[in-house]
């Protein structure tokens, strides 16, 4: 028996924060993710080995099946603490999986991105863990991780989506977002990693009156960014919405206090302080500009966007 599932990596183009309390936001699946591999093996426990974009094993742990529930036997504990968590909640949501499979199981994950980038190095993994549950995704997320969901309809999906948490639950439409200027469109990672737990934690602490009217005009946006025609009207959408986050988290603009001498707009991505930006220009002065600054991970939209 040998099972492979595969799940796409994510950039969240609009409403960060302001999607936890249905704001309508637009994701970007890109061509890396994350692959999980299922095969029979000759232990009688799950051998679990995570390899890295390089093919380099960078966490190894193996667990047992016992008393209905997945424990630790050895391995790194801060990891696999998660690790277990995710697993215990995939057997509650279909425990008939591992009734079938008490056969030992070795488990290989493959990323071919950097994990520190941000892209989806966790709910890649959720996503690929429900598909071999044969689980909701979503409810796996929710019961583990948290957060809006939106990562894993990417994941789900081969083209540009629009995410909306509604009172029927998530709303996921297909679109497109492929604009004739997309050769000025990059993403800059910015060399640290953003906990997204904790920027979600931020938000929720905000009193309301921060965010008030934020989800109307985050949505007003989204629709907007998706409609756009021109570079120009892309990076005015870009400022408004920076600006829009900026007065709702009480946090300055990532081009007023890092960039401010960029020609081009820039938008934070995601959790603000980390992971990646989007940034509009001339690919030369793009690169010749950040490069300088000491970024030297810069993806032009055809090299990153699925």
């Amino acid at each position: 028996m040998r099972k492979e599932f595969y799940s796409n990596g994510k950039l969240l183009i609009t409403g960060e924060y302001a999607v936890l309390d249905g704001a309508k936001a637009l994701a970007l699946p890109t061509k890396f993710g994350q692959s999980l591999e299922i095969q029979v093996s000759d232990s009688e426990n799950l051998e679990w080995n995570s390899f890295d974009e390089n093919g380099i094993l960078w966490f190894q742990v193996e667990f047992e099946y016992k008393n209905d529930a997945f424990q630790l036997i050895k391995g790194e504990q801060e990891v696999s603490k998660r690790l277990i968590e995710i697993l215990n909640e995939a057997h509650k949501l279909n425990p008939q999986l591992f009734s079938t499979e008490k056969s030992g199981v070795q488990i290989n994950t493959r990323l071919n991105f950097n994990r520190n980038w941000g892209l989806g190095t966790s709910s890649t993994l959720i996503n690929n863990i429900a598909s071999w549950f044969k689980i909701d995704a979503f409810k796996l997320l929710k019961n583990t991780f948290g957060g809006s969901g939106y990562d894993i309809a990417a994941a789900q999906n081969n083209q540009a989506i629009t995410y909306q948490l509604t009172e029927n639950g998530p709303s996921v439409l297909r679109t497109s977002f492929n604009p004739d200027f997309s050769e000025n469109i990059f993403f800059v990672y910015l060399n640290e990693k953003k906990n997204s737990r904790d920027a979600i934690s931020h938000y929720r602490a905000l009193p309301e009156a921060n965010k008030a009217g934020l989800t109307e005009k985050i949505s007003s946006l989204t629709e907007q960014f998706v409609d756009c025609n021109t570079l120009t009207e892309f990076e005015l959408l870009i400022n408004i919405h920076e600006t829009l986050l900026a007065k709702a988290l009480k946090t300055p603009k990532v081009k007023q206090v890092r960039f401010p001498d960029f020609p081009g707009a820039v938008k934070s991505l995601g959790g603000w302080g980390g992971d990646f930006v989007m940034v509009t220009g001339d690919q030369a002065a793009v690169f010749e500009y950040f490069n300088n600054k000491g970024f030297k991970t810069i993806f032009a939209f055809e090299d990153i966007i699925l």
